[in-house]
């Protein structure tokens, strides 16, 4: 018998600008994703989008036009749900509307009617890394208070408009990437610095709250939850100052759960301000907004793990930072340690932390898929990691943890966040593109996909 849940969510996920491409059709604007030509991860773009160059948003895989042939795809593998963003530029091009865009309203009330068609419950994420450009560009991003009102207004629009189609929200993608990330998780540069950056990321916690209470009051019977990267970290040594930084870096990281889900900043917050020298701006009335609205649940990606030692890097983003090499552990082509075991540690650690539900909402194998003679992809290093993953999955429920589902990271290729490739391919199905955006676009299947049709089909059991 089956140690998940007979209502287990069982899917996939993307993020819109890494996949949707049309991105300035039907009155989109452009979103700070579409001035980046090397993966929105880097914080690299250019000023002024040129045309004579490449931009691997601008079509990405094209799911704009083709996602009833990807829906139907995902529903022959038996998806029970499906993550997916909304591009905020979609339905206010600018950010800073007062009326929305129709044309970008309807593809998304057409795009969830299809997933509903055949069962799957979308599961969309407010802001994933495609803030509209306007909004950088004129304000500054996030570091600007009138953000959190323009988003509250995108999300009261989206709300309303998708309250009976869409039961599970997020808000913004892996929001403790802001020290790592600032352009893709905040429109911050890189090099704002930390003050900056921690008024960013207090504004995002304050719109995040009111998010939650929009939520809540327009569609009762909804869940909204925060999204954080979250790989595992281990002290490299027993040496107490290992220990104590490896403590360090996982508190920072936290730090942005603890918010969002405790309602109110960690003990330790004013220390880190005063040694970082920041001294937030708090208007009236923002800590008792985050006290009465917390996330209703913890999403998360899971990845890797990661090895650090005293005096190592102290930010993390989706990958974990570079860390020391663990000899216990094998590698992805990509560099990145495989430990299923490391899954099943911060699920329970997770669980036990905040008492609510998790989604694991990321989690997957990025390598070089080439198709055989026959034209056949036996991508079995990623049937393995799956596996081994879905084994801690299972181990850590029957460990107690509350687990409501599991969507794999890009069960169609797409372009990676972090390099804009697509050479970096996660899927079950493969897109005939590459990284200089050639190719038919037309979608195929890797043995990968009926494996993933197993595992949901017998609820996990059959891996």
């Amino acid at each position: 018998m089956s140690v998940f849940p007979k209502d287990f969510l069982w899917g996939g996920a993307i993020a819109a600008n890494q996949a949707e491409g049309a991105w300035n059709e039907d009155g989109k604007g452009p979103s700070i994703a579409d001035v980046v030509r090397g993966g929105i991860a880097s914080g690299k773009h250019d000023a002024v989008i040129d045309p004579n160059l490449y931009y691997a948003s601008h079509e990405a895989v094209d799911f704009y036009h083709r996602y009833k042939e990807d829906v139907a795809l995902f529903a022959e593998m038996g998806f029970k749900c499906f993550r997916t963003s909304i591009a905020w530029s979609r339905i206010f091009p600018r950010g800073d509307e007062t009326t929305p865009n129709e044309a970008g309203l309807a593809f998304y009330d057409s795009l969830f009617d299809e997933l509903h068609k055949y069962g799957i419950e979308p599961v969309i994420t407010l802001s994933h890394y495609e803030t509209p450009l306007a909004l950088y560009q004129e304000y500054g991003g996030w570091k600007n208070r009138q953000l959190i009102d323009f988003f509250s207004r995108y999300c009261e629009t989206v709300f309303r408009r998708y309250k009976g189609k869409v039961k599970y929200w997020m808000t913004f993608n892996e929001l403790n990437n802001m020290n790592r990330m600032p352009f893709a998780t905040g429109a911050v540069d890189a090099d704002a610095g930390a003050q900056a950056i921690w008024q960013a990321n207090h504004h995002q916690f304050v719109a995040n709250a009111l998010a939650n209470k929009l939520c809540h009051e327009i569609i009762p019977e909804a869940k909204i939850g925060c999204m954080l990267s979250l790989s595992t970290v281990y002290p490299a040594t027993s040496n107490p100052q290992d220990i104590f930084s490896t403590m360090q870096l996982r508190r920072r990281s936290l730090f942005f759960s603890d918010v969002m889900m405790f309602g109110q900043y960690p003990a330790f917050a004013p220390r880190l301000f005063r040694e970082l020298g920041v001294k937030l701006e708090i208007a009236g009335g923002d800590l008792q907004l985050l006290a009465d609205y917390p996330s209703d649940y913890l999403g998360f990606s899971y990845y890797r793990s990661v090895l650090h030692q005293a005096g190592g890097q102290f930010r993390i983003d989706t990958g974990g930072t570079a860390g020391l090499d663990n000899p216990y552990l094998e590698k992805t082509e990509w560099g990145w340690p495989i430990d299923p075991q490391g899954f099943r540690i911060v699920c329970n650690e997770l669980a036990d932390r905040y008492r609510k539900p998790l989604f694991i909402v990321e989690n997957g194998y990025g390598g070089v898929d080439e198709p055989d003679a026959s034209g056949q992809i036996n991508d079995d290093a990623r049937i393995d990691y799956g596996r081994r993953h879905i084994e801690a999955m299972a181990q850590a429920i029957e460990d107690g943890c509350d687990i409501m589902g599991y969507t794999w990271w890009g069960p169609i290729d797409i372009v990676s966040a972090g390099t804009g490739e697509m050479k970096k391919r996660y899927g079950f199905i493969y897109v005939d593109k590459d990284n200089d955006g050639h190719g038919t676009l037309t979608r195929s299947k890797k043995k990968s996909f009926g494996w993933y049709q197993q595992v949901i089909a017998s609820n996990g059991e059959v891996l």
